[in-house]
Order: C-alpha cells, then sequence, then structure tokens
C-alpha cells in the first residue's frame, strides 16, 4: 500500500510539472506568435511581446546599461551583471549587483543567470565574439526572452534607444535625448556647410588588434564610419565588406591617409583611466611609425595619429562627435569647447564628474 502510494504521488508530481510546462509553453508561444500589449522588435529582427514592461534584467554590457540611465530607467530591475560593472564610482549600485558572467564577452555562465531569475536577457546584437544565437536557444526555453541590441552602431543607436523606451515607457524620456542629439549633430554641420570633398582628410582607422598581425582596419559598416563621415572625414576602407578586414601595409600606403586613427577599447584610457605610465599609446604609435614605409604617411609626417577611448564607440558617440570633429577640422572650431560635451554626458547621465584620458594623440 505504500508504496502504491509513493507511486501516486511520483504520478501526480509529473502530471502537474508537464501542466506547468505546458501553460508555460502555451503562453510563451502566445505571446511570440503576437499578444502583448508591447510589442518590440530587436536588432536581431526577432519580434517579442509583453503585457507589462520586465520586472528583473539580466545585462552584461555597459553601453546597455548607459542607455537604461539616459532614459531614466530604474536600476532596480537590473538583477544580474557582468564584471564590466566593476567600477564602483561609475556603477555604484549595479558593481554590487549578482555576477552571471565575468564580461560581456566571456562565456554564458547559463546557472548564475537562472539564479538571478530575469524577465529578459540583454545582449549584444551584431558582436562576433558573442554567440547571441546560442544564447537565446538556450534561454528563451525556459522562459527568459534575449533582447539583442548594440548601441555601439551609429546607424542604429536612435532605433535600439527606442526600442527600450517603447519597452519601460520611457517615450518622453526618448524624446528629449533625441532633441539633445540633434542639437549636437546641427551644430557640428553647420560648420561643415561649405566644406568641399576635397577638404574632407583620408582616414585609416585600425582596430587594436593590428599590433599582433597584419593590419585590421574599419569598414564602411563599422560603427565607426558614420561617425568620421560627420565629422567632417572620410573612412578611405569604407568599401570593404565585413565590420573589421585585414589589408596588406601597401593598401595604406597606396591611400597615404591624412590621420590615423585607432580603435582604443584595449587601451588604458577612459573614464578613471590615465595611461599613467604614459607607454600604452606612445608605444602603439611608435611601433605603427616603425612600419616599413610608413616614415613617408602623411599622417606620420604631420604627426597625426589618434586613439579615442572606448566610450566613443558606444551611447556617447554623439556627445564625442564635436571632439572627433574639432581634432580633424581645428579652424572650423576654434569657438566650441568640445570637451564640455563630455563633461555633460557624463554628469546628466552618469551623475559623476569627467575623469580619466579621453584621448592619445601623437
Amino acid at each position: 500500500m505504500k508504496s502504491k502510494a509513493l507511486i501516486s504521488i511520483f504520478q501526480a508530481s509529473i502530471i502537474v510539472l508537464c501542466s506547468i510546462g505546458i501553460y508555460n509553453f502555451v503562453i510563451n508561444d502566445k505571446q511570440d506568435s503576437g499578444s502583448g500589449e508591447i510589442k518590440i522588435t530587436d536588432s536581431n529582427n526577432i519580434e517579442h511581446y509583453f503585457e507589462e514592461s520586465p520586472k528583473r534584467v539580466a545585462i552584461t554590457n555597459t553601453y546597455a546599461a548607459t542607455v537604461m540611465r539616459m532614459l531614466d530607467i530604474s536600476e532596480e530591475v537590473i538583477v544580474g551583471v557582468s564584471g564590466d560593472f566593476d567600477d564602483e564610482k561609475l556603477w555604484p549600485e549595479l558593481s554590487d549587483k549578482p555576477m552571471i558572467q565575468h564580461s560581456a564577452h566571456s562565456e554564458i555562465d547559463f546557472e548564475a543567470i537562472l539564479d538571478t531569475r530575469p524577465d529578459i536577457y540583454i545582449v549584444f546584437a551584431n558582436n562576433g565574439m558573442v554567440d547571441t544565437k546560442g544564447i537565446r536557444e538556450k534561454l528563451e526555453p525556459v522562459g527568459i526572452k534575449v533582447i539583442a541590441l548594440d548601441f555601439y552602431k551609429y546607424d542604429s543607436l536612435r532605433y535600439e534607444i527606442n526600442v527600450l523606451a517603447t519597452l519601460f515607457d520611457k517615450e518622453d524620456q526618448m524624446a528629449g535625448l533625441f532633441d539633445e542629439f540633434d542639437e549636437i549633430e546641427t551644430m557640428v554641420a553647420s560648420k561643415f556647410a561649405n566644406l568641399n570633398s576635397s577638404d574632407r582628410p583620408k582616414i585609416v582607422m585600425e582596430h587594436h588588434a593590428s599590433l599582433t598581425r597584419d593590419p585590421v582596419v574599419l569598414t564602411g559598416t563599422s560603427q565607426w564610419t558614420d561617425l568620421i563621415y560627420r565629422a567632417g572625414g572620410i573612412n578611405v576602407f569604407d568599401d570593404l565588406t565585413g565590420h573589421t578586414t585585414h589589408v596588406d601595409m601597401e593598401a595604406i600606403l597606396d591611400v597615404n591617409p591624412d590621420v590615423l586613427m585607432f580603435d582604443g577599447i584595449t587601451f588604458d584610457i577612459g573614464y578613471d583611466r590615465y595611461d599613467e605610465d604614459g607607454t600604452t599609446c606612445e608605444t602603439h604609435m611608435q611601433h605603427i611609425e616603425g612600419r616599413s614605409g610608413f616614415e613617408n604617411l602623411n599622417a606620420i609626417i604631420d604627426d597625426r595619429m589618434l586613439v579615442l577611448s572606448g566610450e566613443f564607440a558606444g551611447p556617447m558617440m554623439i556627445h564625442g562627435l564635436p571632439t572627433l570633429a574639432k581634432y580633424l577640422h581645428p579652424e572650423l572650431f576654434l569657438d566650441v569647447d568640445a570637451e564640455s560635451y563630455l563633461d555633460d554626458y557624463f554628469t546628466t547621465y552618469h551623475g559623476v564628474e569627467r575623469v580619466g584620458k579621453f584621448v592619445c594623440t601623437s
């Protein structure tokens, strides 16, 4: 009798668990099929439906967290972060949240994510170091929606901000933010009213991996090309395919760039970072100068090499636009305090004074 009772209890438990699973499947399938008051489409062109704004959010990259601040979305909804939020000055509340993976680019810790019980997980959409599709396949069957947004591509920044604003009912905040973007872009564009195409400096934008192998350049589909053009320059490799691509040294020598720019993500510069020993940027530029034939490039002769911190490649890019524009065309921006835009960005959206070294020049 006791054995039969245990079997009955076991069978009942299986029925309950199956019922819960079927219920969740039906609910999720219903939402994915077009049910819910809120509809968004992420940057992987995946549609998501919600009855209400998410109450529990897992997040691993600081770009998404920055946009949440720009839209005044409460950080209380964030239940898990990556090691990228370890800066207590910049992320005082988030640095104490449960860590669900070491960085935005590291292997995902699915057990840690499940422990935080998020409604959504915000992940990069088109970053080659992040397996967005694989993450979605593992998390969505257990009820965690994977929202793919980058916030580092100029041509999609406003769209992606709109996605978060829609999801969290922050359209008014978005309108104010876009007004600020428009004001900065209009100011910069007004300086170029009489700029001829021949006056645009030719720019080669190299990836930080260029020190360890043949040059890797940023192409027309990278986040930098639009920014360079709006700042009054031209990316000479904008016609190449791929986000980044290898080129021969001869290709750079042939185009003879006026300016050499470098992606500064891996340099010791940015918020509260100072390149303290003064060698990171200097060593990099000396390496570039030492390439065979580069001593004849206009960029080397005129001493025009530039490293911009990683913040310039994220949601700060529009506030950073005057800095790049003034570097490329100093004579047109004599009356513009480019650094004030960076200061305003940090005080307005992060609530801190801007400290650190953000630009390295040769």
